[in-house]
């Protein structure tokens, strides 16, 4: 794919908030985020872009870039369909919130009292341990088939039988188990099928026409597919069962129109009161007195002297990201149709072209030859992270960089070397608003000899 990747353009509006025309500064804005965009899908292979930047709500700039359907040869534009991946968690609990705000559920609810057979392990679970995290609960179990369909009481049997990593509230992981099991108990308390109240309460009251949850079987127009590379290659999305693509942790079809008139909404108490939005975006607190900057579906931070809340999406060859700055209410979203995309590098440098204080740090990476190695990397890095593996000093150094744990799946190499008898491997990791090195040492029989993790400023 050459420079049809490129700038494959649908619709381009870009205006200063406030003003009827289009100034210098702006057009300067609009060609910087352009050479952002086109770098990225050139370095990654990135088949198609889509790209919105809203201030408190309205859109000042919509773009498209590349092709939704390499084989067809189909362009993005603003209408594409994207899968939406983990950005889809907001919405879940979004449609909880909407459920305490009418008094259905309490946030201190135990789990077991919508699930009075579910086990002892989870007397402690809450409905707020499932929306920040710290249930306890982890990913899928290993005995869950992603390609074989399951009911909602087998996927809950399924998790019930898995032990927890940590007693609920003490500690945070990272739990899609914990979203799908919301999306069970949506079911639980209205009767209805999570994705039916997503529509019925969220999508159709805000006018997201194109929201959805996913469907290989139905005629979905604009459907963009979804790619990933193998050894240098595109090659389209890997398969998965029809009822893995229907839970609540990130399964929706969403254009960037959707997404939209949904950054719109979070202004506005038409779904969510003013109170519900707070909690939304208050950190989680543990019962140690600690925190984790994660509230109700979204990752949160005070990055260069700016409040900001995020989240990105991976699955299925596809990535997303929304990050809204709450002080400035500058919102910057976009969905690409691409595993290699660096969701978190991307963001970061869309937002570097408003806020220069997030500028990436000036470190060339260079190709990965040797994929195998640095799969194993991540693997140790993510054991590292859910604390199941050695080098605690990596954890906590990931903690105090406040680097959440999605940026180790998109990790670029920095260099490859030999040093007293070790292969020493050097990999940057991206945040939103920081950067570390992560420096990794092998032995000849591929063990980890010592992981070193550095900030760069």
């Amino acid at each position: 794919m050459k420079t049809i990747l490129l700038t494959c353009l649908t619709l381009f509006v870009f205006f200063t908030p406030g003003l009827a025309q289009q100034t210098k500064e702006d057009r300067a804005a609009a060609a910087r985020i352009d050479r952002v965009i086109e770098q990225q899908m050139n370095e990654n292979k990135i088949p198609g872009v889509s790209l919105a930047v809203l201030w408190n709500g309205k859109i000042v700039l919509l773009k498209s870039y590349g092709l939704a359907n390499v084989e067809h040869q189909v362009p993005v534009k603003p209408a594409t369909v994207f899968q939406s991946g983990s950005i889809g968690k907001q919405f879940t609990a979004a449609a909880v919130m909407i459920l305490v705000q009418e008094n259905k559920l309490l946030l201190d609810d135990r789990v077991s009292k919508y699930f009075p057979d579910a086990p002892a392990s989870w007397k402690d679970i809450t409905v707020w341990n499932l929306l920040t995290h710290t249930s306890g609960l982890g990913d899928y179990p290993a005995d869950i088939d992603l390609r074989r369909d399951y009911t909602e009481d087998e996927y809950l049997a399924s998790f019930k039988k898995a032990p927890l990593d940590f007693a609920p509230g003490t500690s945070w992981n990272y739990s899609n188990v914990g979203y799908v099991t919301l999306g069970i108990l949506i079911r639980k308390v209205t009767g209805k099928y999570y994705g039916d109240f997503l529509k019925e309460r969220i999508f159709e009251p805000l006018g997201m026409t194109t929201a959805r949850i996913i469907s290989e079987a139905d005629i979905v127009p604009n459907r963009a597919a979804g790619y990933r590379l193998v050894h240098g290659e595109l090659k389209n999305q890997e398969w998965v069962s029809p009822s893995t693509n229907s839970t609540a942790d990130g399964s929706l079809y969403l254009s960037i129109l959707d997404l939209a008139k949904w950054d719109a909404a979070l202004y506005t108490d038409k779904l969510l009161t003013q109170a519900s939005r707070e909690k939304i975006w208050t950190a989680a607190r543990l019962s140690d007195g600690s925190t984790k900057d994660y509230g109700f579906g979204w990752h949160l931070a005070d990055l260069h002297g700016r409040r900001a809340v995020f989240h990105g999406g991976a699955w299925q060859g596809f990535k997303s990201f929304i990050v809204r700055f709450l002080d400035t209410k500058l919102t910057i979203i976009f969905l690409a149709n691409s595993w290699e995309t660096r969701d978190f590098k991307l963001a970061r440098a869309l937002t570097a072209t408003f806020y220069p204080a997030f500028a990436l740090p000036d470190v060339k990476t260079i190709a990965d030859t040797e994929p195998q190695t640095t799969a194993l990397v991540r693997r140790a890095l993510m054991q590292v992270v859910m604390g199941k593996g050695d080098h605690k000093e990596v954890a906590q150094s990931l903690n105090a960089f406040s680097l959440p744990a999605a940026i180790i799946h998109s990790s670029e190499v920095i260099e490859r070397k030999s040093e007293n008898n070790l292969r020493v491997n050097r990999f940057l990791l991206t945040d939103i608003g920081r950067s570390a090195m992560c420096t990794v040492k092998l032995t000849a029989d591929d063990k980890i000899a010592s992981i070193e993790i550095a900030e760069l400023r």
